[in-house]
């Protein structure tokens, strides 16, 4: 099976410019091309960890990756999926996330001896003339056009700002320029990135007469058509002291049995006929295919030591632990858990926490995890969606209290 031919298989192609040339040039391991990061955060998270895994697939089949750093485009703001205006941030914060990033794509890309390159677009946006763009990028854009993007259109009954309204033109200019200055023919992102790639290779086509390519990737939802990589205490970080590699490890043990086998298809490097073996699998053999995900994901973002110590924690306390009795059980009628209960209210109805007070100083210093997930903000709130394998809530205090909530 060929490279492009994989990518359809494993279910990540959204939507291309043209298919037959952006498959010749993959296949033949033609294709420089660049994804874009903004370093709106001192670590990626899982939303980048697909982008990084389709940039490794592509080197190792002779591609060459361009890793845009958003020096630039993160001063303005992408509006994509956003409901309100990004926090503006600083040249420093932007500087220094920008070096967490460069450290965190080398582990999966092989940026040696030119194989790929990294790029921060503040080098050519941070220089321009506001002028000079009015008149030589301005005439290529229909603002009616742009309008009628994803991007805005969800944001015009909220309120789209001007300064947000450039980004488009921002991003092109990044995939104009890459074009110049090293022979970049294509650009991956996110399918909510689609119009933006668009206008890329619209400028290219109207300013230098040559035609690149884009091609958006799948965004990874789970079953209900939600974002993965978020949990009650916010996002899936790749940066071990963010998400320990056992919360890591945790968050892909837990997903929905409905969201595995993509997620195996998705991200991991297992051989295709490996994972269609596991589609036939049915009940507990979906914990086994769980396991699986979770130590094959950790093991790329954090080492196969790492992964190794998260499946034996993860399989020590849980454990017998829902069957043997010895742990303290709590009872809810499943109509409660179905409304909710938050986390302060489980800590003191299974007397983890004397009060409300003391729940709450808990939860704020870090000495709570739900399932193997740290709780590190009050209101989380759980259901009994949240059950794992087992059938129970194991919250755990400190190091070793451990209590579990079960449904009547």
């Amino acid at each position: 099976m060929n490279t492009y031919e994989e990518l359809q298989a494993r279910g990540l192609i959204a939507q291309v410019t043209d298919e037959k040339l952006i498959k010749d040039l993959i296949n033949k391991g033609e294709a420089v091309f660049y994804i874009g990061f903004d370093p709106t955060a001192d670590s990626l998270h899982v939303g980048h960890f697909m982008a990084l895994c389709l940039m490794k697939r592509l080197q190792m089949a002779g591609n060459k990756p361009i890793a845009l750093l958003g020096g630039g485009t993160a001063m303005i703001g992408d509006p994509s999926g956003k409901t309100d205006m990004r926090k503006m941030m600083t040249k420093e914060t932007i500087q220094h996330n920008i070096e967490c990033f460069k450290k965190q794509m080398s582990k999966f890309i092989d940026f040696s001896e030119g194989k790929a390159l990294m790029v921060n677009n503040a080098d050519w946006l941070m220089d321009l003339n506001y002028i000079d763009v009015l008149r030589e990028v301005g005439p290529h854009f229909s603002v009616n056009r742009m309008l009628t993007a994803e991007c805005y259109k969800q944001r015009m009954e909220r309120g789209l700002s001007f300064l947000e309204f450039n980004y488009m033109i921002m991003q092109s200019y990044d995939f104009y320029k890459l074009f110049q200055e090293y022979g970049c023919n294509l650009q991956f992102g996110g399918d909510d990135q689609w119009s933006n790639m668009l206008g890329g290779t619209e400028l290219i086509r109207r300013k230098l007469g040559k035609d690149a390519s884009a091609m958006t990737i799948n965004l990874l939802l789970n079953s209900e058509g939600k974002k993965m990589g978020k949990t009650v205490s916010g996002a899936v970080w790749l940066d071990p002291e963010k998400t320990s590699p056992y919360e890591f490890y945790q968050y892909w043990r837990n997903v929905d049995d409905a969201d595995v086998i993509k997620c195996l298809k998705m991200l991991t490097f297992l051989p295709l006929e490996e994972i269609e073996e596991m589609e036939k699998w049915e009940g507990a053999q979906l914990n086994k295919a769980k396991e699986i995900l979770g130590f094959e994901l950790t093991k790329l973002v954090h080492s196969e030591e790492e992964a190794i110590k998260a499946q034996e924690a993860s399989r020590n306390m849980f454990a017998g632990g829902a069957i043997s009795g010895n742990i303290p059980t709590t009872a809810y009628e499943k109509a409660d858990l179905d409304e909710g209960k938050d986390i302060l209210t489980l800590l003191v109805d299974t007397e983890l926490a004397k009060s409300r007070g003391e729940a709450r100083r808990l939860v704020q210093q870090g000495g709570v995890s739900v399932n193997g997930e740290k709780v590190t903000k009050i209101e989380a709130t759980f259901t009994s969606n949240e059950f794992n394998d087992d059938g129970v809530l194991l919250i755990k205090k400190g190091k070793k209290a451990f209590h579990q909530i079960k449904a009547n």
